[in-house]
């Protein structure tokens, strides 16, 4: 009787078994793949969102700081090198004629925003006692805000002056003559700075003997205290134009001789405006801007010997 021979079905069964399972597992592999670039997208487009706001912060991080306290070394050797042989600036420079008016971009109006901003300082002090260093014909609409106080123009050029039609008796427009070119910005900021004649001593200033004083003009500036300075004038547009040297310096004696005086420098954006502002009106007496509108608030400091704390040009 021959042998028994096994049954073939298990042999094969493990076959098929062993190919049934690799369908599942290929299907289970690819969808594990198709799974898997999900969260590479969602880390891409996280990591751009976090690039995009970190750059905006910085952006508004340069925005908010635009008033760093310039050391001294760096004042000085700006101003020093504000026109040098190799800067772009000097290969253009027009003629500069005294006592007229000029029609370049540099010597900017207020613009609206400016002009809202300082006639709500000005309304907000009426009846007041205030100083313009400058004419135009949005400060003459100032002084109507003002037609209750004193106020005060001072002017070099004769075209403006001639323009104004009408004249109030506690409106007062005086001729004055700036001999200061915008160039020797540098030379009159060292000098202040070595010269004890310049120190803030407010009763001194008609007579002082520091080279930034303003000996000319009329006894109506010294006569009274001043609620509000402002300074827009001389033009200052040129090197060879008068400065604003004098006018930012003076403001700050005369503010400093007062109670509370809020001086307001306008075309902060040109070197000049904004270091001598830093250096005689100071960082921390800045309460306000709007635009190209700087406005300082100074108390009377008779006694002080210094402008500003040391700390500040460190």
């Amino acid at each position: 009787m021959p042998p028994e021979v096994p049954y073939p079905r298990p042999l094969l069964t493990p076959l098929v078994h062993f190919s049934a399972p690799v369908s599942p597992v290929n299907n289970k592999y690819f969808r594990g793949n198709k799974k898997m670039k999900i969260p590479g997208k969602k880390i891409i487009l996280l990591l751009v969102f976090i690039i995009t706001s970190l750059s905006i912060l910085r952006l508004l991080k340069l925005a908010i700081n635009t008033s760093p306290s310039p050391p001294s070394s760096t004042l000085l050797s700006t101003l020093q090198n504000i026109c040098s042989s190799t800067s772009p600036s000097c290969s253009y420079t027009p003629s500069y004629s005294p006592g007229t008016s000029t029609n370049l971009p540099n010597a900017s109006a207020l613009s609206k925003k400016e002009f809202k901003f300082l006639s709500n300082l000005i309304t907000s002090k009426a009846p007041c006692n205030l100083l313009i260093f400058g004419l135009d014909p949005q400060y003459l609409e100032l002084s109507k805000a003002n037609a209750a106080g004193i106020t005060v123009f001072l002017e070099d050029d004769s075209n403006k002056i001639n323009a104004v039609k009408r004249k109030s008796n506690r409106t007062q427009i005086y001729k004055v003559d700036y001999q200061r070119p915008a160039k020797d910005a540098y030379k009159l900021l060292k000098h202040a700075r070595q010269n004890p004649a310049c120190a803030p001593r407010s009763e001194l200033l008609p007579s002082s003997k520091c080279k930034l004083t303003r000996k000319d003009l009329p006894q109506e500036v010294f006569k009274h205290k001043w609620d509000v300075i402002v300074v827009d004038g001389p033009r200052g547009d040129m090197l060879e134009a008068p400065g604003r040297m004098s006018t930012i310096y003076t403001a700050s004696m005369l503010a400093r001789n007062g109670e509370t005086t809020n001086v307001v420098v306008h075309d902060v954006d040109r070197t000049i405006e904004k270091w001598f502002s830093w250096e005689f009106l100071c960082e921390e007496n800045l309460v306000s801007s709007k635009g190209k509108l700087w406005n300082f608030r100074l108390t009377g400091q008779s006694n002080s010997t210094r402008f500003c704390p040391a700390e500040t040009f460190s």
